[in-house]
């Protein structure tokens, strides 16, 4: 596993530590629970229960960093940083509603709803990721200042 480090002169690749390699396999183990729980079959019900596999991913990412965890700075911090993919969370919500369409809502939502709940977990992880690897915590994460960088890990995720 290779990380990297931004430098001006570029992307500089660097071997994973292994703590950090420990958080980017437990982030791959929360992806499928955040794709399951896409396919709760109640409206809304769904991107309730993927705010809370992902509230779950932090509090154990928190723990492996020895972070002290906030439930509400973390849930703060996922409505901002889902914010920032507007579209994404605009077509989470609608094809969430779909559900309540028999046959043709359900299949749309069950096709799309499990691949962004588990990019959105990706991504999330790869911000948290990075900001715990250089001493971060809840409290001094901006969302404003790695909303690219989610960005950019939510639509490599997608792909």
């Amino acid at each position: 596993m290779v990380a990297h480090n931004e430098t001006s002169a570029g992307v500089e690749p660097r071997p994973a530590s292994g703590r950090e390699q420990e958080a980017l396999a437990l982030m791959r183990s929360y992806m499928p629970w955040a794709a399951g729980a896409g396919l709760v079959p109640v409206p809304l019900l769904d991107m309730a229960v993927i705010a809370g596999v992902q509230l779950k991913f932090l509090a154990r990412l928190s723990a492996l960093y020895d972070v002290p965890f906030s439930e509400n700075q973390a849930k703060s911090i996922i409505a901002a940083l889902l914010g920032s993919v507007v579209p994404a969370s605009i077509a989470t919500t609608v094809f969430s509603l779909l559900k309540g369409i028999p046959l043709l809502g359900f299949a749309a939502s069950f096709l799309t709803l499990p691949a962004l709940g588990a990019a959105s977990t990706y991504a999330l992880g790869k911000v948290f990721i990075q900001h715990f690897e250089s001493g971060g915590t809840f409290l001094n994460l901006d969302p404003q200042k790695v909303r690219s960088y989610y960005q950019e890990q939510f639509e490599q995720a997608q792909k």
